[in-house]
């Protein structure tokens, strides 16, 4: 049964299942997943850890379409609004803020049940945290794998994009950057958290229009002492800075399932940690469901945008397969014949990591692999519904790009024939 309010983390958190048994930060919550078969899971004794709790496999679509009471399209949709109409949060009193509740004495990064998941992996890693840093006006939301290096010290992994934009311009005028690292945050924050744009935009504004659209109520922040703003209802709360210096980050497992390179990368220094009480940390599995639904879905919305601008695009899903980042199907009601090969288009173009589209029509359920490929059996003529693309800007997490960063990538057309009879093409 759902609770009739769910509005932060551990509302959805405390719907898993609970796992009493003594559970150590070292493998043993990937490994408690595993033997469990992946599902919600609540962990209320962690060895190393004691009065922290841990959760995984929470945040699914599934699940926030059933909690949100949403269809996939219209979650794609909601978000989509959310994009184009961002609004401010409404700023609280620490006082009445749920993170504020304890502060560390003396920071201790090492006593919050940050996983070491892999035996591959460097160490311990923060996945589900996000950096929010605001400098000269500007603010910026998200994700980026943390290595813990020390009790006040991390390594984080910045891909060229905003944050790392930040970074760079701190360090060219001599100057630290002010950070907050918040974990355990309400699924609205962590999908916009997820979303990328063009333009430096304030993804924490896009957050409070999504809480505002689906709750009904504003997003809730405080501003931390270093002048960071967080939502006023994250597990964790952690003011930071991050340095001019860089260290050793990876390896690392990530989203495909394959072992991510070292690289030097910027050391963070924390320096306060807040959290609730009995708080839950957000230990989400890399490569797991969970990470390539938050990784993926807030993809969806500028995919789906881009096919609308060329034919009817009913609904986008970025396929597990696919690490919820590599591959897409997108459902289409192409009007003219070159609907098809145009989407495809569209969708590599909206979601420049993408390597492989599969377009369908809608009377296909996106999200059931053998559906999708009996479309393509029964519709698709490899010789002249295929379009290959080579020389294309490609993922870094695609281990088989080519050493300039470049990668070939493919559409299938997996539509009925247009102007052609569907009744042979159809399933009964």
């Amino acid at each position: 049964m759902l609770p009739e309010v769910v509005m932060s983390f551990r509302d959805h958190a405390t719907m898993a299942s609970n796992i009493v048994e003594s559970t150590s930060v070292k493998h043993g919550l990937m490994n408690s997943s595993v033997s469990n078969h992946h599902v919600a899971i609540l962990f209320d004794n962690i060895t190393e850890c004691p009065g922290h709790r841990a959760s995984m496999n929470i945040l699914t679509r599934e699940h926030l379409c059933k909690v949100w009471n949403l269809t996939p399209g219209e979650l794609i949709d909601t978000m989509g609004w959310a994009m184009d109409n961002p609004c401010d949060p409404v700023i609280v009193e620490s006082p009445d803020a749920e993170c504020k509740q304890n502060s560390m004495e003396t920071v201790d990064i090492t006593s919050i049940p940050v996983p070491w998941h892999y035996e591959q992996d460097r160490g311990r890693y923060m996945s589900a945290s996000v950096i929010i840093a605001e400098r000269n006006g500007e603010r910026n939301m998200s994700f980026h794998r943390q290595f813990v290096a020390g009790k006040n010290r991390l390594v984080a992994r910045l891909v060229p994009r905003h944050l790392r934009q930040f970074t760079d311009e701190a360090r060219a005028d001599n100057e630290v950057l002010n950070i907050a690292i918040i974990n355990g945050a309400d699924p609205c924050v962590l999908l916009a958290a997820a979303m990328s744009f063009n333009e430096r935009i304030d993804e924490l504004r896009v957050a409070a229009s999504l809480h505002l659209k689906v709750y009904g109520k504003p997003l809730r922040v405080i501003r931390l002492s270093n002048g960071v703003h967080v939502p006023a209802d994250v597990e964790y709360a952690m003011e930071a800075i991050i340095t001019g210096e860089d260290d050793d980050e990876g390896p690392y497992v990530d989203i495909t399932g394959t072992v991510d390179d070292i690289r030097q990368q910027p050391v963070i220094q924390i320096n306060e940690i807040h959290h609730r009480n009995s708080p839950i940390f957000h230990a989400i599995l890399p490569a797991g469901k969970e990470h390539k639904t938050l990784m993926g879905l807030p993809r969806a919305p500028t995919i789906k945008l881009a096919v609308s601008k060329v034919t009817e695009c009913t609904d986008v899903h970025l396929s597990e397969g696919g690490c919820g980042w590599l591959s897409s199907v997108v459902s289409i009601n192409p009007k003219t014949a070159d609907d098809s090969i145009n989407a495809i288009k569209a969708a590599l173009d909206g979601h420049k990591s993408m390597k492989s589209v599969t377009v369908v029509n809608d009377d296909i359920q996106i999200d059931d692999p053998i559906r999708v490929e009996w479309a393509m059996m029964t519709r698709w003529q490899p010789d002249r519904d295929t379009l290959i693309l080579s020389n294309q800007k490609g993922s870094s997490l695609d281990p088989s790009r080519n050493s300039d960063g470049l990668t070939s990538k493919v559409g299938f057309d997996a539509t009925i024939p247009f102007g052609e009879d569907p009744a042979p093409f159809t399933s009964i």
